[in-house]
């Protein structure tokens, strides 16, 4: 027990102590000096150098604002006890000046027999690999952006395609319209297109971005559906977008010509409203009118249907002949025999106090039994 407890207390020295000669690494970028959004292809190479262990890898870039990044290939060769791993990302710094690149390593030990016992289990019992983590402090990456050419809005090497729907258009009637950005390079995803001269109105949705990744750069297209509207005739300025391509160091213009959309004006004899607009602060009251006239005609009709629900009512129970016969009967037994004749469950009460004062003498109101008996006849 002790020699085992001992071995163990070595193992775990010697991967505390000895991870930094358990293996070497290796770090490569194809530009030392790239442009500010200029695709980078960075390579991360990890080589087990201690034979004696089993080594596994957690390995990335740390998150910044400076830069953005994708990883886009991981190659592993999984040799015994001699791990091999390239990381392969594209990266793009979004500043100029000194950049810093920063890496999160952990490194991860463990034995033959922790690996054999971990697939011991069947597929639904599957034991946890048992490891001693290490994080591993790499030195940051430290690259030197340039800044690109005043002015630069796209960065890459685009194309520009436009289409116009109608140059022929109503009054305030949309005119669509809608540009495409397409290349290589950092996706240009762009606020706005539309000059800000002119008092046309301008309607703009969110651009479609289509993007797939590759180890030389990003292949972009970008589409930007748009529209204007007017009153009148006008001309849409030329719409200039500047570039950079990186690779060729050279600045071009993305441009969509100059447009000029004619504008036929509404015959105003017919439109139903022919004021263009109403006054801003004038307040109008008419509403209420025709609220007011609204409620009036609803009060109207319930009064109405009320009246006639009672007058029905009233015409039903004079059509009714049980109403004739409780009007002439004279006497309590009289009344009672007229009752029982009928719905006795609907005349129940009534029953029971005729009942009461002709077998028990209690005093009855016979006025009151009527009236009481009336007004279960609908």
């Amino acid at each position: 027990m002790k020699h085992n407890l001992g071995k163990l207390l070595i193992f775990c020295m010697s991967i505390f102590m000895l991870h930094a000669g358990d293996f070497n690494y290796a770090i490569h970028v194809d530009k030392h000096h790239p442009y500010v959004k200029e695709a980078v292809l960075l390579t991360v190479d990890l080589n087990q150098t201690n034979h004696d262990i089993v080594l596994l890898f957690d390995f990335d870039l740390v998150k910044n604002d400076a830069y953005t990044f994708q990883r886009i290939n991981i190659k592993e060769i999984d040799a015994y006890h001699a791990s091999k791993i390239r990381y392969t990302y594209l990266f793009y710094p979004l500043k100029s000046g000194k950049v810093e690149i920063h890496f999160s390593l952990t490194q991860k030990a463990t034995t033959d027999d922790s690996i054999a016992y971990s697939f011991s289990g069947d597929r639904d019992n599957v034991k946890t690999l048992e490891t001693r983590n290490a994080k591993i402090d790499l030195p940051p990456l430290i690259l030197e952006i340039q800044a690109l050419p005043k002015g630069t809005q796209v960065v890459g090497d685009f194309a520009l395609t436009h289409t116009v729907k109608t140059l022929d258009a109503e009054a305030f009637e949309p005119l669509p319209l809608q540009v495409t950005l397409k290349g290589l390079g950092y996706p240009p995803i762009l606020e706005s297109l539309l000059p800000t001269e002119g008092n046309f109105t301008r309607f703009t949705e969110t651009p479609v971005v289509k993007a797939s990744t590759t180890k030389q750069d990003t292949q972009s297209t970008v589409t930007y559906p748009m529209a204007l509207s007017h009153d009148k005739s006008f001309t849409l300025k030329p719409i200039v977008i500047h570039a950079f391509n990186p690779t060729t160091q050279k600045r071009y213009a993305l441009t969509v010509p100059a447009q000029h959309f004619n504008i036929t004006q509404v015959n105003k004899s017919t439109l139903i409203d022919k004021v263009d607009m109403p006054s801003l602060y004038e307040v109008d009251w008419s509403w209420m009118q025709t609220l007011f006239t609204y409620l009036t005609i609803f009060v109207a009709g319930y009064l109405s249907a009320l009246t006639w629900h009672w007058k029905s009512k009233k015409n039903k129970k004079q059509q009714n002949p049980m109403v004739e016969k409780i009007h002439h009967a004279k006497t309590p037994k009289a009344l009672l025999q007229v009752l029982l004749s009928n719905d006795v469950t609907r005349f129940t009460q009534n029953i029971q106090e005729l009942e009461s004062h002709l077998y028990h003498s209690k005093t009855l109101n016979l006025k009151k039994v009527k009236e009481s008996a009336l007004e279960k006849i609908i």
